[in-house]
């Protein structure tokens, strides 16, 4: 299945955990699309997503919440069930679409193959704000 693709800008894999709510969506969205990561005409890490006018896929990914601390099979304790997470992607890739930016997103819940062609060493995990839970 075709979901579609991207021109430049950014591929972001969302986990949803037991412990987010929608301020941690929403945070984390106006977190992305402020972040500077694209370089500016000096060569240095200084424009956002908004400001390039890039691209933006969505893809969740429950399995970023693995844990392999213990044994040889990861845990899945901390990634949130699917009629929690649901709401929550679906709240956050909403928030990106006001941005104006054009947006393709994966299907939730489904197996998908993901190909990625990463222009430059930057791969960041973005966390929300609200750890204090």
């Amino acid at each position: 299945m075709d979901c579609g693709s991207i021109g430049a800008g950014l591929v972001v894999f969302v986990g949803v955990a037991t412990k987010d709510e929608v301020g941690d969506a929403s945070k984390l969205a106006a977190k992305l699309i402020a972040l500077r990561v694209f370089e500016d005409s000096n060569g240095r890490m200084n424009r956002s997503i908004q400001d390039t006018g890039g691209e933006l896929m969505v893809v969740s990914n429950f399995t970023l919440y693995a844990s392999t601390t213990k044994g040889s099979r990861p845990s899945f304790d901390a990634a949130a069930r699917p009629e929690q997470a649901k709401p929550l992607y679906e709240h956050f890739v909403e928030l990106l679409r006001l941005t104006g930016l054009r947006l393709v997103t994966g299907v939730f819940q489904a197996s998908m193959r993901v190909v990625v062609d990463n222009d430059g060493p930057v791969t960041l995990i973005c966390e929300s704000i609200c750890d204090s839970k």
